[in-house]
């Protein structure tokens, strides 16, 4: 019964670095199915601290206290683990206080592997795994003030250290093994990532994904994880398996690491060929009469219909991501669609012939160039006011004639620079003053790259040319605010 725990324990974790590797490689990490594989392994990952702390206790050898003993032997392995959390979490921040005043940046990495020594023999003192003792010294470390400071500190021997372990796993694979029992070996494999393939998809359907992310959910956390091995190595050690099915596990753990790719990769082509294979059940819309039309929902797309919901004044809003959709309707928004605004049919659908005004919010570059194209040429009334992601998605939007165009991050970013010039001492007239001049000639400045913005050399030289005219501007103003011309700021200045 212990064996089986144990390899039930072993078997359910996921490899952390195997998959976000992976996810991050293709650009999955912040997709709904990238944030539900990182919390699920998260949380293996925490559940390892009381797994690797309850293997010695489940006995098979000699070592392993019985009866009084055992409660004893787990009671100080509590209180050790205790001390090492609640101890460390009040005592490093000093600690590190005091390395940083010294401000030698070696002595951050001395001190770093010297709590995860020191951590790793005191939870090896009371019989528990060194291996532990590590993941604690690590959750420590990541809970200090100097996080970022430590992260930094080791990052070059990261990946080395995580090459070399996994080098020493490839190196006790045993081929013989593999070779006298392939039929044994392959059963082990394609059942544990069926097994949890399976398991994974109820869970996620049961937490209210759809079939897409579940699907994926569970083609990314199929294999095993790298745990396992040190799993495997304490129940050796304490005698609880045999090292020879230990064998034969760690290498079917190996092969369904090195399927998760392939795993990944069929997951794709039948999400593909699903799609493909039927049209998209995008929502009927009921509602045509509206006068605006909002293309995207996102976090810009949702601003501007809260602002006009609280003038009361109507829209349609359409947004291709089902999942979105379904969080503001959550909230009681109604309005909203699930649909491809850049399709012809969906655009008649919201009532684009009979409305005025065309809001662009789509966060995807492409797909908002692509629907800016289909609105341009099929509904020529309407007027489209486009949020751009930067200036050669505006440079885009441009050549199709979009004529209201706002990019995303300059507001803000300006109202941000005219705080920091007001606390730094320039008055809050100079202060919008300035913000205004900028804003002025940065839509001048836009204007004229435009025009050449395909030509990167003169795409250089009219941003030199429009730093200079725009450090004159400023010199022209402080000259004038020298000789006593304290007239009011007007746009004209910079025309």
């Amino acid at each position: 019964v212990s064996t089986a725990i144990v390899i039930g324990f072993a078997l359910a974790m996921s490899s952390t670095a195997f998959v976000l590797q992976t996810l991050a490689e293709r650009g999955e990490l912040t997709t709904r199915k990238g944030r539900s594989s990182f919390a699920i392994l998260l949380f293996q990952d925490i559940a390892v601290i009381p797994l690797l702390a309850l293997i010695p206790l489940l006995g098979g050898g000699d070592e392993v206290p019985a009866g009084a003993g055992a409660w004893l032997a787990a009671g100080e392995a509590i209180a050790v683990i205790a001390v090492i959390v609640f101890g460390g979490r009040y005592l490093l921040r000093p600690v590190f206080r005091l390395i940083a005043g010294s401000g030698i940046k070696e002595i951050f990495t001395a001190a770093a592997l010297l709590v995860v020594i020191g951590t790793a023999l005191g939870v090896a003192s009371v019989g528990l795994s060194m291996s532990l003792g590590a993941f604690l010294a690590g959750m420590l470390l990541a809970d200090s003030e100097y996080r970022h400071e430590l992260e930094a500190d080791i990052e070059p021997f990261k990946g080395l250290l995580l090459g070399l372990f996994f080098i020493s796993v490839g190196m006790s694979v045993d081929l013989g093994l593999i070779l006298s029992q392939p039929a044994a070996i392959a059963a082990m494999v394609l059942g544990m990532m069926l097994i949890k393939a399976a398991v994974l998809f109820a869970v996620a359907r049961f937490s209210g994904q759809d079939n897409h992310s579940s699907l994926g959910v569970a083609a990314t956390l199929s294999q095993g994880g790298e745990f396992a091995f040190v799993i495997f190595a304490v129940a050796i050690e304490g005698g609880i398996m045999e090292s020879a099915l230990a064998s034969s596990l760690v290498i079917a753990v190996i092969i369904s690491m090195a399927l998760t790719p392939l795993a990944m990769t069929l997951e794709d082509l039948l999400r593909r060929s699903a799609s493909s294979g039927k049209e998209d059940d995008f929502d009927e819309i009921e509602e045509r009469e509206h006068r605006i039309i909002i293309a995207g929902f996102g976090r810009v797309g949702q601003m501007v219909a809260r602002v006009l919901a609280a003038r009361g004044i109507g829209f349609t809003a359409l947004d291709i991501s089902s999942e979105q959709i379904e969080v503001v309707r959550r909230f009681g928004n109604n309005k909203a669609y699930y649909g491809d605004a850049s399709r012809l049919d969906l655009l008649d659908a919201a009532g684009a012939r009979e409305a005025h005004i065309f809001v662009l919010a789509i966060d995807d570059i492409e797909a908002s160039v692509r629907t800016a194209e289909t609105v341009k040429k099929h509904f020529p009334q309407l007027k489209i006011f486009a949020r751009a992601r930067n200036r050669f998605h505006a440079y885009r939007l441009m050549d199709l004639g979009v004529a209201y165009i706002i990019r995303e991050t300059l507001v803000s970013s300006l109202e941000l620079a005219e705080h920091v010039l007001a606390a730094a001492g320039i008055s809050a007239w100079d202060a919008k003053d300035t913000v205004t001049t900028f804003r002025a000639h940065d839509e001048r400045t836009i204007q004229r790259q435009h025009a050449v913005y395909h030509d990167e050399t003169q795409l250089i030289q009219t941003s030199r040319e429009a730093a200079r005219e725009l450090q004159g501007i400023f010199e022209s103003d402080r000259e004038s605010q020298r000789g006593g011309d304290t007239r009011p700021f007007s746009p004209e200045d910079v025309r």
